[in-house]
């Protein structure tokens, strides 16, 4: 009678040098840095929101009578409930700041030049994904703020002109908040959005396996006959750490600032302050320094500007060979966002 390993071999006859051979793609000299292994970071943080979400959907209830309280039953009675709803939350939190990094490393490094510019536009439209699951969990509590932020944000979708109203009725399946709102949000944030991403990753990998990494040169690598260093073994171990110490990073976060609970929702009290997460609070800041209109059509600007860039950077750089716009362009953007931001969160109203 064959061993088990034996019977597997003869219906799949693969060899250890066969695998080797098959993952060990050579990888550039500057992925050592751990900054530049920023692209590993939001997959592996979606893998632990993906476990700890459906774990938590075995309590979870999608209707306004029993959202809170199946909120609060996870948070205060549930075995580890207090420790999975925090993990799962700081992982959401981490994965949008690590998507946010990666992309921004990309832009400043150029690496969305030609022949890259479509796994940009998969880059923008994943951060995009990224966001909206980041809104939908946080309105699937439904406490006050989470209830009016999601109100407000029905609201400005519907300042969308031409599709707004078609998009707010999308979102909240209706005119207007109502009973089957947030059994529409859970079906975007648990089905559809991360069916989207892992559709996205697979395919920003699949072409980045085609075109390979972008590679740089630093000072402290120029004339060594080594460009490239194995995937398999020591690339695998470097995203093996970065895992380990985002997991110790997680299990400190939730324990020392676990989730908490704010009041019930209320539809017929408004709250004085209504304040999103703190990845929209540029948004929110943007919306209060002019018109609706004014502000929709603006942000709507800018991320089509961001979708397309790699085109423009193109154009400028032919006309301008040695022009450094897009790197200052970059460094003021950052500076916006990071000062609205903040703006955003220290003021009150």
């Amino acid at each position: 009678m064959p061993t088990p390993l034996a019977w597997i071999g003869e219906r799949l006859p693969i060899r250890g040098d066969q695998l080797r051979e098959m993952t060990n793609e050579p990888v550039p000299n500057h992925m050592k840095r751990w900054w530049f292994a920023l692209g590993g970071t939001p997959a592996y943080l979606f893998v632990v929101q993906i476990v700890t979400g459906i774990l938590l959907a075995f309590y979870y209830n999608a209707t306004p009578e029993a959202a809170y309280e199946s909120v609060a039953y996870i948070t205060n009675e549930a075995a580890y409930g207090w420790y999975l709803r925090s993990v799962h939350k700081w992982a959401a939190t981490l994965m949008v700041a690590a998507v946010i990094l990666h992309q921004m490393r990309v832009y400043f490094t150029g690496a969305y030049r030609k022949p890259r510019e479509i796994n940009w536009m998969i880059g923008m439209l994943l951060l995009i994904c990224t966001l909206v699951c980041g809104f939908t969990g946080y309105s699937l509590v439904y406490e006050q703020l989470s209830y009016w932020g999601a109100t407000v944000g029905g609201n400005i979708t519907d300042s969308v002109p031409i599709v707004g109203g078609l998009m707010k009725r999308m979102l909240l399946a209706g005119d207007e908040y109502n009973r089957n709102t947030l059994s529409r949000f859970f079906v975007l944030h648990a089905a559809v959005l991360p069916v989207a991403i892992v559709m996205l990753v697979a395919l920003h990998i699949t072409v980045i396996r085609i075109q390979g990494v972008t590679e740089f040169e630093f000072k402290d690598e120029v004339g060594k006959k080594e460009k490239t260093f194995n995937f398999f073994p020591d690339h695998l171990y470097t995203e093996l750490t970065i895992g380990l110490i985002l997991m110790i990073l997680l299990s400190a976060l939730a324990t020392v600032l676990p989730a908490t609970m704010g009041p019930r929702a209320d539809p017929l009290v408004t709250p004085e302050v209504i304040k999103p997460e703190w990845f929209l609070y540029v948004t929110f800041r943007w919306l209060k320094l002019m018109s609706r209109t004014a502000a929709i059509l603006s942000m709507g600007f800018i991320v089509f500007i961001m979708f397309i860039w790699p085109f423009v950077d193109e154009q400028i750089r032919k006309r301008w060979p040695a022009s450094e716009f897009s790197v200052w362009l970059g460094i003021a953007g950052v500076f916006a966002i990071v000062a609205l931001t903040v703006w955003e969160g220290l003021v009150a109203h």
